[in-house]
């Protein structure tokens, strides 16, 4: 029987990004926006059938807590797919851009979001300034959420390679 190993993490971060997606009506508000839907869907609302076939892309606030109205520590930046059609279930390729007095830099995500699980994890591939060349897992949980307007992720980032 092969030995696991019980790596630990060389540094963890828990952050929130709050996405505000574009409805027609919030643009003063909205930080997300549908950029591709299946044929005869409009840009303003998610499609139905498990939103299958839009895109979206974002430029969310970053925060320590859950709080929307907190200071700012960076932007959350890229975009979702939503890739199955018979659940909810969406990949994910974007950055986090961090300027704060705590960290500096970039953080770089992909992976596959089962939307419906509590709590997924996806790959931290990489980054810049105080993450340079870092690689780890985020856990990924939805925090809350408001109907098809609003949602919360709560990132719990673990480090494995740090230089």
């Amino acid at each position: 029987m092969k030995k696991q190993h019980a790596y630990k993490p060389c540094k963890q971060l828990v952050l929130y990004f709050h996405d505000i997606i574009y409805n027609g009506k919030n643009a003063g508000n909205a930080t997300s926006a549908i950029v591709a839907a299946p044929e005869g869907a409009n840009l303003t609302i998610l499609a139905g059938q498990f939103h299958f076939g839009n895109i979206a892309i974002f430029d969310d606030p970053i925060t320590l807590d859950n709080n929307l109205h907190s200071e700012p520590v960076g932007r959350a930046q890229g975009l979702y797919i939503y890739d199955t059609k018979n659940t909810f279930t969406a990949w994910l390729g974007f950055s986090f851009a961090l300027n704060s007095t705590d960290y500096e830099g970039t953080i770089n995500f992909v992976g596959a979001d089962p939307i419906m699980v509590k709590t997924r994890d996806i790959s931290v591939m990489g980054g810049t300034g105080d993450f340079f060349m870092h690689r780890g897992v985020a856990t990924i949980m939805t925090d809350a959420f408001e109907g098809q307007v609003y949602f919360r992720l709560r990132v719990d980032i673990k480090f494995y390679e740090c230089w």
